[in-house]
């Protein structure tokens, strides 16, 4: 079966890839294949990138005292309660001996009632700690970019350049270089969608740095069967007008599967 032809497996492969799950000879075939076909290497990609971000979403640090205090606080009251274990499991040795003094008993059930008051307590700060993570978690998560289109640009050697991909639920996308090339002082490289009809219609010209962000509507990008760049003047042609200069990167523009 050719998994080219099946953008859901292809999502999976990436995805257990990514986390890897994905062993042996599957993982080499994987490689392999994301070496020869643009959509696999860029499932890979962005998976490799989910995983990534998910792993930095929650910062490390140090737990404070008021932790260490509920631990204490849970080990003391699991003592207090073995204690009370073993008194009852003592044998009666004589008619009003220490086993009849109501000041054990008190003392017991003093310790019993601390004890059920510590985990009590403990337990709400707990919930309240947990509480808040789950909040600041679902914010970042909802922070996260929703990867709708992807695309990989390649020379005219084949040699993947650029990565794309399509946000739109910030109506952002996102440039990445993953090849060397400087388009020099006076030019600048410009972004075109390829319609199926009509001339090449400008996305925006790229700014400096290895990655580069991009305003674009929804009706900018769906349906959009291919990207390109070209090696423009400085600042980019005007506007309503088509490219210029070479087309130094193109790649077909591929919805995602999620």
């Amino acid at each position: 079966m050719n998994i080219t032809h099946n953008p859901s497996l292809i999502e999976q492969l990436a995805a257990s890839y990514a986390l890897g799950t994905l062993r042996g000879g599957a993982r080499r075939r994987f490689e392999a294949l994301a070496r020869v076909h643009a959509p696999v290497r860029a499932a890979a990609l962005i998976w490799q990138g989910r995983m990534a971000s998910v792993a930095e979403l929650q910062p490390q640090v140090a737990p404070s005292p008021a932790v260490w205090k509920r631990i204490e606080n849970l080990v003391n009251a699991d003592k207090q309660a073995k204690a009370m274990q073993t008194a009852r499991q003592a044998p009666v040795t004589a008619a009003g001996g220490w086993w009849a003094s109501l000041g054990l008993w008190r003392g017991a059930t003093a310790a019993g009632a601390m004890a059920a008051v510590v985990a009590v307590v403990t337990g709400l700060n707990l919930n309240t700690a947990l509480d808040g993570q789950v909040r600041e978690l679902s914010a970042q998560l909802a922070a996260t970019p929703e990867i709708r289109y992807v695309a990989v640009l390649a020379d005219d050697q084949s040699a993947p350049s650029v990565l794309v991909t399509y946000d739109p639920k910030h109506s952002q996308l996102q440039l990445k270089h993953v090849g060397e090339f400087h388009p020099g002082p006076d030019k600048s490289l410009q972004l075109w969608a390829l319609h199926k009809a009509g001339g090449p219609k400008s996305l925006g010209v790229l700014g400096e740095g290895a990655m580069v962000r991009l305003p674009a509507r929804s009706g900018e990008v769906n349906e959009v069967p291919a990207l390109a760049i070209s090696l423009e003047p400085k600042g980019g042609v005007p506007a309503g007008s088509g490219p210029s200069g070479p087309v130094l990167f193109k790649g077909a523009l591929i919805r995602t599967a999620l």
